[in-house]
């Protein structure tokens, strides 16, 4: 059974990745998903704002007037809110890839062109085998239209690709407009990958205490329909390698996001509920399910129910959304 893929040109055994999260900030724990089965780790993310926080806190340390608008420290958690600074990030990304065999891919967290974007060069000589540029954008300015956020990213993707020898992934947000005339933008700049999607982990309102309150819920295979719609759209059309993360928790998830046209998928929720072992499970389950259904491998069934491929296209379009809203009004 030949679970093998090919990811940003790197070779894995399987497509079961652990993508960002606090999983990778712990070295054994590191070290357990790759006895559990891992082909490559996605570090989790250094933000644009960790880094430009640091920048400007040297700058204030040899300035004057520090803190004199009293409720400007307020406006940004402190640093020490998160969990490795930008040297210790980097630290980080060298002390795993001494650890383990597999890839390690390092991810930045951010949206505005600057000097951060110099970080991608630091942590490709820490030793990163890729790097997965996490465009994390929630819009909420009146004055920035779509086509300049979009702008903005493939310059970004642009000066990235330019500066960098290892391969660079971008993992996007659902929320634009033209998704595949966008995506086509990024193969264009020379993006390597795209990662779909990002989950946005969004405020709550408290109504009693009347604040703003961080929430977290993690994923169920039911977030998965929208990754495979948007692979489905890009697979075969675009020269980058396609990676869903959402949603997926089962082996039948894998397959699915396959026969979209993945390449592979990373894992978070699942993770952080059952454990690094969890993935040795999913592993077996695979090879099972295509034993029992004559699948000699996965390239072999990779984007056969892609958009390019199936009979009806439209399916993944308007004809689904009608016909279920006509089978719903009958019922």
């Amino acid at each position: 059974m030949d679970l093998s893929t090919n990811y940003l040109g790197l070779k894995l055994p399987h497509p079961l990745v652990p993508g960002a999260s606090p999983l990778s900030d712990d070295l054994d724990t590191v070290k357990q998903l790759e006895d559990g089965g891992a082909s490559a780790i996605v570090l989790r993310s250094l933000f644009e704002e960790q880094i430009n926080r640091e920048q400007q806190a040297t700058h204030d340390h040899w300035g004057s007037h520090d803190n004199a608008f009293a409720e400007a420290v307020t406006f940004f958690p402190s640093s020490d809110s998160f969990v490795l600074g930008p040297d210790e990030y980097l630290n980080h990304v060298q002390r795993v890839k001494q650890a383990v065999r597999i890839p390690v891919i390092g991810s930045l967290n951010g949206m505005t062109p600057g000097g951060w974007l110099s970080y991608a060069r630091l942590i490709e000589q820490a030793g990163a085998d890729a790097l997965e540029l996490n465009v994390y954008h929630a819009p909420t300015d009146f004055e920035t239209s779509g086509g300049e956020v979009e702008r903005q990213i493939v310059d970004m993707v642009r000066q990235v690709k330019q500066g960098l020898k290892i391969p660079v992934a971008v993992k996007l947000s659902p929320f634009f407009t033209a998704f595949a005339h966008f995506a086509r933008q990024l193969d264009g700049v020379g993006a390597d990958g795209l990662v779909l999607f990002n989950r946005y982990y969004d405020p709550d309102i408290d109504v009693q205490e009347l604040t703003v309150v961080r929430t977290l819920q993690l994923s169920d295979s039911s977030e998965l329909r929208l990754r495979l719609r948007g692979i489905a759209a890009l697979a075969g059309r675009i020269k980058a390698s396609l990676a869903v993360t959402g949603g997926v928790h089962t082996a039948l998830d894998v397959v699915k996001a396959t026969m979209a046209g993945a390449h592979i998928t990373q894992m978070v929720s699942a993770l952080l509920l059952n454990g690094p072992g969890h993935l040795k499970k999913v592993c077996a389950d695979l090879e099972a399910w295509m034993e029992e259904n004559e699948w000699s491998s996965l390239n072999e069934m990779r984007g056969n129910m892609s958009q390019e491929r199936i009979p009806n296209p439209q399916i993944y379009e308007r004809a689904n959304y009608i016909m279920m809203l006509q089978t719903w009004e009958r019922t």
